[in-house]
């Protein structure tokens, strides 16, 4: 199956359903984790709110000085929200395979970028709107995730957002053609860019 190359879009909005105040105390907790894995202590957990309990998939990933210093994440709604950030924060910070651990010394110049998923759904590739979905491709015990923000940053059309998902999983780039399942999701993302008092609200190590 050929798509058709098309311009690549900017972000197509999707209506928000977390408040900037659900989305600082998420930001906030994601960074709180990190510090305190840092130092060797465990974090205090417990829910901002009811919302933020709900269960959900989501990813935390880190920047530094503009590149990607780690990213981690549930597909699936497999545990609260806001348990979902600690945890994926700590694991983008410390677990990352492509990443030495990130070190004390680095804590201050991280920027940390949530994205909340919503459920994840069987999709024709003609249908997949650069923007505005991510993908994840599966094939046997083979399985490959890219976020919706990543086409947009690398300026890939939707058949290159397909082949590149198709290799992360270690699949042929032409898998999505084939016999591959290709399904997808939407996120809503975030990031500490846009909320400076999240930073300053912690302490440096």
């Amino acid at each position: 199956m050929l798509l058709q190359p098309k311009p690549v879009p900017g972000p197509t909005a999707e209506p928000s359903e977390y408040s900037p105040e659900e989305r600082r105390a998420l930001l906030r907790l994601a960074r709180q984790a990190m510090q305190a894995a840092l130092v060797g202590d465990q974090p205090e957990l417990s829910a901002p709110s009811h919302h933020l309990a709900q269960p959900r998939g989501a990813f935390t990933t880190l920047h530094l000085d503009g590149k990607l210093r780690g990213c981690v994440g549930y597909v699936f709604p497999v545990r609260p929200l806001y348990r979902t950030v600690v945890e994926t924060a700590v694991a983008a910070a410390l677990n990352d395979p492509r990443f030495l651990p990130v070190i004390p010394e680095e804590f201050p110049d991280l920027e940390i970028e949530i994205s909340v998923l919503s459920m994840v759904a069987a999709i024709a590739p003609a249908d997949l709107e650069i923007g505005r979905h991510g993908v994840l491709i599966t094939y046997g015990a083979r399985r490959g995730l890219l976020l919706p923000q990543v086409a947009l940053e690398y300026g890939w059309d939707a058949a290159r957002f397909l082949a590149e998902t198709c290799q992360k999983a270690g699949l042929p780039p032409d898998a999505w053609e084939n016999d591959a399942t290709v399904e997808a999701f939407t996120a809503e993302v975030f990031s500490e860019a846009e909320f400076a008092d999240v930073t300053s609200a912690v302490s440096a190590l």
